[in-house]
């Protein structure tokens, strides 16, 4: 019984470490093989002219990302801006407002959100929201910020509604189930001792959320937006149905653009000579640093959350 027993805890372990040893390695293999078909670009353009250069002219042979990945980074933060104070709102009714008869359908409601195919997201934006941004939205933020001298520059410019900021609301709506799902399981697990305790001191409903609550749960709600921020900076369908394909720079929201994905999706089959394809996978190379960066800084700042 005991050889049984260590044969099947080796086996055990061996299994495990061999599935952990395989996401290594398929890691390693998307690295090693961006790397090799980037190498011509990264060769020809460098890796800060390509970062800082916004020219991209397959005709002419000059690309540059610094388009994509701008468009790629302000989507990813304004979907945050956007999605996290809404998550946060939504975990917290179900979890402490909301009647107990009531939250299973509202939970539910919420997590059908995320197996919503990314493209009817982008069919939706394009027919429903952005005649929306384009009509009422965007007009009436111009009359607001563009009295204001800095702050206009952020909305300059025609409103069309496929623009930075349509594109940031619809991720924002794709990224708020992985949020709330998360936030209210952490809230969830939040002692009853610790809320009763600050009841007992007199604690309203507010009080006690946002003094026992949120500290105690903060750990998780940022495990949660780091899942959706890994989300956001991939998405693609959803995005190249409200962004457009501009690679130019535009500091209004109301510009359209184009983010690393998108710019794969488009033209990765109009690449029709090898430093176009090097080109694009240069992009995605970044691309991959760029998530595992993200994930990495994170990890840290959760570790030192914990210590």
């Amino acid at each position: 019984m005991k050889e049984r027993f260590y044969v099947k805890e080796g086996l055990f372990k061996s299994l495990s470490f061999a599935s952990a040893l395989i996401i290594v390695l398929i890691c390693i293999a998307m690295f090693v093989v961006l790397f090799v078909f980037s190498y011509p670009a990264i060769k020809q353009f460098g890796v800060v002219h390509f970062i800082l250069s916004d020219a991209w002219n397959p005709v002419r042979k000059v690309f540059g990302g610094a388009g994509a990945i701008y468009g790629t980074i302000v989507t990813t933060v304004l979907s945050l801006i956007f999605a996290v104070p809404v998550s946060l709102g939504i975990a917290v009714f179900i979890t402490q407002i909301c009647p107990h008869s009531l939250k299973r359908y509202f939970s539910n409601a919420i997590e059908l959100l995320a197996s919503i195919p990314s493209i009817i997201y982008g069919m939706w934006g394009l027919f429903t929201l952005a005649p929306l941004m384009r009509n009422y939205i965007e007009p009436f933020l111009q009359k607001i910020f563009l009295p204001i001298p800095v702050v206009r520059c952020l909305f300059e410019g025609t409103p069309l509604g496929i623009d930075l900021l349509t594109s940031g609301l619809v991720l924002s709506i794709m990224i708020i189930p992985f949020i709330s799902s998360i936030a209210r399981d952490t809230f969830e697990l939040v002692p009853k001792e610790l809320k009763e305790s600050a009841y007992a001191m007199g604690a309203t409903k507010w009080e006690m959320i946002k003094d026992v609550i949120f500290p105690y749960s903060k750990i998780g709600v940022l495990s949660g937006i780091i899942i959706a921020t890994g989300r956001a900076l991939g998405e693609t369908m959803a995005v190249a149905f409200v962004l457009g394909n501009d690679h130019n720079i535009h500091l209004s929201l109301l510009k359209s653009s184009t983010t690393i994905s998108v710019t794969l999706a488009n033209e990765f089959t109009e690449a029709d000579f090898s430093l176009y394809l090097s080109s694009l996978f240069y992009l995605a190379f970044i691309l991959f640093i760029m998530s595992f960066t993200a994930l990495g800084l994170a990890k840290f700042l959760l570790k030192r959350m914990k210590r």
